[in-house]
């Protein structure tokens, strides 16, 4: 099979979907692995690292795309990209669909089968593609959240782990998955006074056993987070409906109620968003005010980190694009239950019901797809 390794062109992605290593293991097992030259560049892979690796090198996007079986990416193909999708190609990415009635009717539109790491799900519920970058973001909410408390940035001039004799910062965390476990770690590391509000107990009970006593667990409800960010200096929205959009978890009219300066960081934006303010920022132009308070919505977090973050993806796509190379994706996702989850679009049908549930579209039966 030919794969296909196109060069990000999101604003400020500097991830690349293979690395050298994995290069070398698809040739190694009998694939052709074409990139585009400079794909590397930004995570700090040279292209002479890939055709030691035995991959060839393209000059530009088409014709890598052109020449593929499958393109193996990291973010979902944008606009100048669509035009390079059609029925007979497969691509493995992040697609963040429910997020994006565009971005969906175009590869609608195109025929294209179009697997997502984000909805790869195993038998007991962990998401193997989407856990590395969550763990990434959520401990670069806290850094990026801490930066823009600054007065410098428009925040309330609050250092995040205090001083001796002055009080830490609090900040409110809503989700106790990935992001909001990571990110509880990073704050509570620096001192802050941490509160997480989650809908799970059980989840609860399983951070009460491995967080420091600076973190507080509590029972989300309406009541309980407009308590609480009323008093936060900095709040992290982590929520995640697995392949769906977002709950908006803060109103517009809750702003009101939180203090000038306060920042919040919202890791759900990929999926629309918790807060109902928020709208996608990019790393050169990450924030915004709303009645006072600074919005950080940054869609692509582990973008700024590209050299932890691809190696960080890379070691869990990998495996599974050798899976989609060696059997072809029918027979991958006929193989593995966990990888067929990631199937949402395919010959112009929506075959994952957040997807539909979304934009009000069908739905129809991933299996249907897998004669």
């Amino acid at each position: 099979m030919k794969i296909g390794i196109p060069k990000e062109i999101k604003p400020n992605e500097n991830r690349v979907a293979l690395v050298p290593s994995g290069a070398a293991a698809l040739v190694s097992a009998g694939h052709q692995v074409v990139i585009e030259t400079g794909a590397g560049a930004g995570a700090g892979f040279a292209d002479e690292l890939y055709v030691a690796a035995g991959a060839e090198l393209a000059p530009a996007a088409a014709p890598v795309w052109d020449s593929a079986d499958l393109v193996v990416k990291v973010k979902e193909p944008i606009e100048p990209e669509w035009s390079l999708l059609r029925p007979d190609l497969t691509v493995f990415t992040y697609f963040h669909f429910a997020a994006n009635r565009r971005l969906t009717e175009a590869h609608l539109a195109s025929g294209a089968t179009c697997i997502a790491y984000e909805t790869v799900q195993l038998p007991h519920g962990e998401l193997p593609l989407l856990t590395p970058m969550s763990e990434v973001a959520g401990r670069l909410a806290v850094q990026e959240g801490a930066h823009y408390l600054e007065k410098l940035y428009g925040g309330r001039g609050v250092l995040l782990g205090g001083v001796p004799g002055v009080a830490p910062a609090k900040v409110v965390i809503l989700g106790g998955g990935v992001v909001g476990t990571h990110a509880a770690k990073m704050a509570a590391g620096l001192g802050a006074q941490v509160t997480i509000l989650d809908l799970s107990l059980d989840r609860l009970r399983h951070l009460a056993d491995i967080l420091p006593p600076n973190v507080q667990l509590l029972y989300s409800s309406r009541h309980a987070i407009l308590e609480h960010i009323a008093q936060a200096d900095l709040v992290i929205g982590g929520v995640l409906v697995t392949g769906a959009a977002a709950p908006k978890l803060i109103r517009r009219e809750d702003l009101a109620t939180m203090q000038p300066g306060a920042v919040i960081v919202d890791v759900a934006v990929d999926q629309g968003g918790c807060v109902e303010t928020t709208h996608p920022t990019t790393h050169a132009d990450p924030v915004y005010l709303v009645d006072g308070i600074v919005h950080y919505a940054v869609a692509n977090m582990p973008g700024g980190v590209p050299r932890t973050s691809t190696l960080a993806l890379t070691n869990a796509t990998l495996p599974y694009a050798l899976q989609l190379a060696n059997k072809g994706w029918q027979t991958a996702l006929r193989d593995n239950p966990a990888l067929l989850k990631g199937l949402n679009v395919v010959a112009g049908h929506v075959t994952y019901p957040g997807i539909a549930d979304a934009f009000g579209m069908a739905c129809l039966p991933q299996e249907q797809f897998l004669q």
